[in-house]
């Protein structure tokens, strides 16, 4: 699939989803809705304010209009409360459910008794905290508990208060929990600022800074645009722990991963979580939210375009029609076993 590049204009897709995307999605196969298991029954999607959770979040919709389902305009939410009002009734699904990020989300709002998440979306989504590579190298920094040293953490400081300062997460968010625990829990409180506000505005700044040749510190994920612009290995290195250490539900988890390194978070799975009374009476639906499957490369190459000025609801559209025709087989089966799961 080829996207071409544009200017990035980061909040356009999220402010206009809610009047334009019944548009966007579109309404093929609606005159054949009468036979199908989805008739009359409305299906309502969230997401957070990331906008690069729009493509997943139309492709699973998408796939529900196929089914008959009336899906509404999609509601932006943040995760703590999308789990609530989830399994509250008062929405349908969301496709970006983090397993374990949002462990403790998932537990508060009910857990299995009011939600429903078979199934694995997108698989082996990686997170955690990168500095520039030029930094590291000069100063063999391998590891964030380095920076408990004043004159290592003032490296990174951007407001001349002596404290590296972080590009972190917006409140609310899974990761927020994860950051502020092991902050503490590696002594870096003293030492290092969590910054946090609107993250596509925080790691612009922080790009920007790259692009200045100054030493930067920041927490991404992926799938994301991020580790597209600044490459793991190129122009960034990912900074291991000294140990597991996570909140919550996660406290128990290993985070080293299978080579010997330890990044601070677990690999997740993308899930769709989906209020569990709606699963149990549609089975259809629940059949297709077991069965999608969307690989992180492709959620990243979609991400990439958007940052790139492909950011408005038609450009999101084309990118879900353009997967779907891509990967016509796959999706017309998922349709199918959906079907089939109904009779």
């Amino acid at each position: 699939m080829t996207w071409t590049n544009h200017r990035f204009t980061p909040t356009l897709a999220a402010r206009s989803l809610l009047a334009t995307s019944l548009v966007a999605l579109g309404l093929a196969g609606a005159a054949h809705a009468k036979d199908l298991p989805g008739k009359g029954i409305a299906a309502q999607p969230l997401q957070s304010s990331i906008a690069e959770e729009t493509f997943q979040t139309l492709l699973v919709s998408r796939a529900l209009q196929k089914l008959g389902y009336a899906v509404q305009p999609i509601k932006e939410i943040e995760y703590a409360t999308a789990h609530v009002a989830i399994a509250n009734g008062d929405a349908t699904f969301m496709a970006d459910h983090w397993d374990p990020l949002h462990a403790d989300f998932y537990k508060n709002a009910g857990g299995d008794a009011k939600l429903s998440r078979a199934g694995t979306y997108s698989q082996n989504a990686a997170q955690g905290y990168l500095i520039d590579k030029k930094t590291a190298d000069k100063y063999k920094i391998t590891h964030i508990s380095q920076l408990s040293d004043p004159k290592l953490a003032q490296l990174f400081d951007t407001n001349d208060d002596g404290k590296a300062d972080l590009t972190g997460c917006n409140p609310g968010w899974g990761c927020e929990a994860v950051i502020e625990h092991q902050l503490k829990a590696f002594k870096l409180s003293n030492t290092v600022t969590h910054v946090q506000g609107s993250y596509s505005a925080l790691i612009a700044d922080t790009i920007a800074r790259y692009k200045q040749g100054k030493p930067i510190l920041y927490y991404t994920w992926t799938p994301y645009w991020v580790s597209g612009v600044l490459q793991p290995g190129k122009d960034v290195v990912w900074l291991q722990v000294p140990h597991s250490s996570l909140p919550g539900e996660q406290a128990k988890l290993d985070t080293t991963l299978p080579d010997g390194k330890n990044y601070g978070f677990v690999l997740n799975n993308q899930r769709i979580v989906a209020n569990k009374q709606f699963v149990e009476k549609n089975p259809a639906a629940a059949k297709l939210f077991e069965l999608m499957q969307l690989p992180v490369g492709d959620i990243n190459a979609q991400n990439l375009a958007m940052k790139n000025g492909q950011n408005k609801p038609a450009d999101l559209a084309r990118h879900t029609d353009g997967w779907i025709k891509g990967h016509q087989k796959t999706f017309d089966g998922w349709i199918d076993q959906a079907l089939a799961a109904a009779k």
